[in-house]
């Protein structure tokens, strides 16, 4: 019996991943005829998924082409902002209904990452890994809905702040005080905590990005 027919559900989710795992970065322009050959999926559902990409303003155009959208000093302002709130309330619902399944997987995520530090590129996917684990223990899925558009955006960053000198070990510490909270159901400090660590991460990107300016100009 023959396989289905690829969706444009299916090439939707996999033009996603490519874009969060930087395959194509912002700037990049997306061909339909290339994006169905890379992915063995006819045209139709590739144009469909194109469409969806360019109404959430994942994709921008540029004359005729799509191209992967970028977010300016304000766009990334605003984004930071909903995302310091969000994952606040995320990680003050983990420590009020996670498992304690869900929060000796969290434990274990801090320690095995830890043998990442020093790997900006590999602690990246495993702080993404990190942050949709408690989403996910949140048991919100309205919230973990909103969070996965939140995190979607944020692959439209050319550069993760975890690139910055220092920065992966500042972080695994501030990791460890949010499980330490969620583990101790402590609603307040957990969301303070993850709060504290958007913010910390908001600043680094901050800097980055001036420090490019200076080296530009």
């Amino acid at each position: 019996m023959p396989s289905a027919r690829p969706s444009s559900t299916d090439a939707y989710s996999l033009i996603l991943e490519a874009i969060d795992i930087g395959t194509y970065r912002p700037g990049d322009r997306l061909v339909e005829s290339e994006l169905a050959e890379r992915f063995g999926v006819s045209r139709t559902p590739v144009r469909e998924a194109l469409q969806r990409l360019e109404t959430q303003s994942l994709l921008s155009r540029d004359g005729r082409s799509l191209i992967v959208a970028s977010l300016d000093h304000n766009q990334m302002s605003e984004l930071y902002v909903v995302r310091r709130e969000l994952e606040g309330l995320a990680a003050s619902l983990a420590a009020r209904h996670a498992t304690a399944e869900e929060v000796r997987i969290l434990r274990e995520m801090v320690e095995d990452d830890n043998a990442l530090i020093g790997d900006p590129a590999a602690l990246s996917r495993a702080n993404r890994r990190f942050h949709k684990q408690i989403h996910l223990a949140s048991h919100n899925r309205y919230l973990v809905q909103q969070l996965d558009l939140v995190h979607r955006t944020m692959a439209l960053m050319a550069t993760t702040s975890l690139a910055a000198v220092g920065r992966t070990q500042i972080a695994q510490t501030e990791h460890d005080k949010i499980v330490a909270a969620i583990e101790a159901k402590d609603e307040d400090a957990a969301g303070a905590a993850l709060r504290e660590h958007i913010s910390v991460a908001f600043m680094t990107r901050l800097k980055q990005d001036a420090n490019a300016r200076q080296e530009e100009g």
